[in-house]
């Protein structure tokens, strides 16, 4: 449980808390796929508990999300069928592999610039925001650090890419989880406990996030790459 609230905690302010969740699910004993399935139960809770919680601050993504409501929708069910089907070993070695791309893009997200005069054309977005989904559908680790990277491309400032951040988790796992659940890729116990500390940690990091503002997740989001970067050159 308390692996769940670092990790909601994390995953609110920047992304990349699954980076510990997975690993300590695995260190339990649970499969790699049924991990990386468990995983999405605490997600949807840490996230929904986040979107309630900038709500209560008066943050509002949701007005923000609906032009790329869609493609993430679609994105993550293509993502979550197409990893359901891997043998647990195969999905840990494409883990392996797809994660050094994503640790290059991730660290160009540790400074969030609202870009002017450059924002992607609609299709662009939409296919952005498709990858985005596959990606999230399929994986879920460092997904909020790509979505801050890819959300610098608008006007908005970090607090409120934040909250469409975990707007747009929170839809990803919605529609991914179901597939895992039929794949009986969730293994409930180790999922609930887990849980439980995502919720607490997604309404704290929100908290921290208003409260501390870009001076605090910009720190925690550069300490989230380094988490990534050591995950994947085996340092821990």
């Amino acid at each position: 449980m308390v692996g769940g609230l670092v990790a909601g905690v994390l995953n609110t302010l920047a992304g990349g808390g699954s980076l510990l969740t997975v690993p300590l699910l695995v260190l339990a004993g649970v499969p790699g796929n049924a991990a990386n399935g468990s995983n999405r139960v605490g997600i949807l809770f840490s996230n929904a508990s986040a979107v309630a919680a900038f709500r209560h601050f008066g943050v509002y993504g949701i007005s923000k999300i609906l032009p790329v409501a869609a493609p993430v929708v679609a994105g993550s069910l293509v993502g979550a069928l197409l990893v359901s089907q891997l043998a647990d070993e195969n999905f840990e070695r494409i883990f392996g592999i797809v994660m050094i791309p994503i640790l290059f893009l991730s660290l160009r997200s540790t400074k969030f610039r609202k870009v002017e005069n450059s924002e992607w054309s609609i299709p662009v977005t939409v296919l952005v925001f498709f990858c985005l989904g596959v990606y999230g559908g399929a994986f879920q680790a460092g997904i909020g650090l790509l979505l801050i990277a890819a959300l610098s491309r608008s006007k908005m400032d970090l607090i409120t890419a934040n909250s469409v951040k975990v707007i747009v988790i929170l839809l990803v796992t919605f529609v991914a989880l179901p597939v895992f659940i039929i794949s009986g890729q969730i293994v409930w116990g180790p999922a609930v406990v887990l849980a439980v500390g995502f919720s607490f940690g997604g309404a704290i990091g929100a908290r921290l996030t208003i409260v501390g503002g870009e001076r605090l997740v910009r720190p925690v989001m550069a300490v989230a790459v380094l988490a990534l970067s050591g995950r994947l050159i085996g340092i821990y």
